[in-house]
């Protein structure tokens, strides 16, 4: 079985659509509201579990760990995203981010692992290419998904002492309800968790899920401070997504 976060919409729900078209036994669909997955749970009602979870109540994470006992994929997808620069918006907007990206994720991982210990099971947390560098007025964000990114490192050899791997996927803009009022390239849902499924068949340790994922994770690796350069110029990073789409480089049909 599969535990999603955060699969009533966006790339959650293309989660569990991709996992039920690579036929898996059961995708657990979890969310706040568990009203919400009413239309996720008509996908596949027999494979489809509803579980109602929010990642920043320790309660709710914990009887879920209880609940489903054979998980052996976990993907912590839920997330928040409130604009605001940092020096602005007050650290209200800091820790709203970090309780939700960083804190509840964690908790996740906490809770879950005794679980995923037993199947030698995987966790794929699903951050942002905003991990790895900020854009002015996404400070809360991009902090909370850095943090989730070092922790992610940080937590690789304890975990795999423990039998269990875990893996970060990193897209690039994506056509949802978060990113709706972002001028920019983005990828349909479900390319991205198609990308995601397809790095972890593949052991990725981090996963660049989508054509702008990749172009702007091939820079990272080999130069990360023209990577951190671009987020700090968004009208340079424009400028480098534009030459790759006119020269075919990137297709995001």
């Amino acid at each position: 079985m599969v535990l999603v976060t955060g699969a009533n919409r966006g790339v959650g729900r293309a989660l569990v659509e991709a996992l039920l078209g690579r036929g898996v036994a059961g995708v657990y669909a979890a969310a706040r509201d568990v009203a919400a997955l009413s239309s996720v749970e008509a996908l596949d009602p027999g494979r489809i579990v509803p579980l109602e979870i929010d990642i920043t109540r320790d309660e709710q994470v914990r009887a879920a760990a209880a609940a489903a006992s054979d998980l052996t994929l976990l993907i912590n997808n839920a997330g928040i995203l409130i604009a605001g620069t940092a020096l602005e918006a007050g650290r209200d907007n800091l820790l709203k981010h970090l309780n939700t990206n960083f804190l509840g994720t964690y908790e996740m991982i906490r809770q879950f692992t005794p679980v995923l210990e037993r199947s030698h099971g995987w966790i794929v947390n699903v951050m942002s290419l905003q991990s790895m560098a900020g854009s002015m007025g996404l400070d809360g964000y991009s902090s909370s998904k850095a943090a989730i990114y070092s922790l992610t490192q940080s937590l690789r050899p304890a975990l795999a002492a423990r039998g269990v791997q875990i893996s970060g996927a990193y897209p690039g803009g994506i056509d949802t309800d978060m990113l709706a009022g972002l001028d920019a390239p983005k990828s349909a849902p479900l390319l991205v968790a198609h990308g995601i499924l397809d790095g972890l068949e593949a052991g990725q340790r981090e996963i660049f899920p989508d054509p702008v994922a990749r172009l702007l994770g091939d820079i990272w690796l080999s130069d990360p401070r023209r990577y951190e350069h671009l987020f700090a110029r968004t009208d340079e990073l424009v400028g480098v997504l534009e030459i790759a789409r006119r020269n075919g480089s990137l297709n995001l049909a």
